[in-house]
């Protein structure tokens, strides 16, 4: 996937995530991303292990002790660290940053980290298409669809709720369209629309992959809350302006942008604040701006 043009904000942007990146290769030392995860996790008194799912398998990380419930809470992963350089995919898509994990480990609710396909492990099958143009195809979708069958099989829940970040904001969109055991989604700076955002971003399209709005007659059924950040200039408000435009009169959607949180900042704190918050379903489709109470 190549940028069309970069522009000067764009441009600061690939530069800041380049430094941010690097802050947190020099944090972690000589670890590899999966030994980072598997390191995490131990603070949290978890586990990780990697899941038999088809067609790529996928590391799940979960507490060593889980109590029956009927709905488990899935955060599913952002995009990684797809890209290298704005035109060169990277090696290894291993996200660098934890957020999503971190999120998952503190969370009071019964909760379980999904990874996506090809990060942390690199079985037969991975291709850099895996996290560039096809980061949403068919395949990426079934090995999700799988583990959460898996999932349900091992704990006996009925149901799930599902946060996606940033890309896995998408894929939560298209598991809540694809299954019939989704009570709500939730997306922390979530792509919405990823047809949308390369125009909005003035990427090349995202051949091979799904586009969630495609399925808005399953999604307007679907509870959903949608956060994003105010200085967020990866997944900006103005996407959220479209899905909610797009998508049309919904059951039970509430959509916020928080000041003063970007795309990687001011999570760990807003998601604590609205984590166990239910949904406003009086409000369905009125994009809203929160702040911290």
């Amino acid at each position: 996937m190549k940028r069309k043009n970069l522009g000067p904000l764009t441009r600061v942007d690939v530069w800041l995530q380049g430094v941010a990146l690097l802050i947190s290769a020099t944090l972690s030392g000589c670890q590899s991303p999966y030994q980072t995860l598997q390191h995490l996790s131990e603070q949290h008194a978890g586990q990780i292990e990697i899941m038999p799912t088809q067609p790529f398998p996928l590391v799940l990380g979960t507490q060593i002790q889980r109590p029956a419930v009927s709905r488990i809470r899935v955060y599913l992963e952002g995009d990684g660290y797809a890209w290298a350089t704005p035109s060169q995919p990277s090696l290894d898509p291993s996200p660098r940053n934890l957020l999503t994990a971190r999120l998952a480990f503190s969370d009071p609710t019964p909760s379980i980290y999904l990874a996506r396909p090809c990060q942390f492990l690199k079985p037969t099958g991975c291709s850099t298409a895996i996290w560039t143009n096809r980061r949403f195809a068919p395949e990426v979708l079934n090995s999700l669809d799988h583990a959460l069958t898996l999932i349900k099989s091992r704990y006996g829940n009925q149901a799930f709720e599902l946060i996606g970040y940033s890309g896995g904001g998408a894929l939560a969109l298209l598991l809540a369209a694809k299954r019939n055991d989704i009570a709500q989604v939730q997306t922390l700076a979530g792509n919405l629309s990823p047809r949308a955002w390369v125009d909005l971003q003035k990427l090349s399209p995202l051949t091979g992959s799904l586009e969630p709005l495609d399925q808005r007659k399953q999604l307007a059924a679907v509870p959903q809350r949608h956060l994003l950040g105010a200085e967020d200039r990866i997944m900006p408000p103005v996407l959220l302006q479209h899905y909610l435009k797009t998508l049309g009169p919904a059951k039970c959607l509430d959509s916020l942008v928080l000041p003063g949180v970007s795309h990687s900042s001011g999570w760990e704190r807003t998601w604590a604040l609205w984590r166990s918050r239910p949904l406003d379903c009086n409000t369905a489709g009125e994009l809203k701006d929160k702040r911290y109470p």
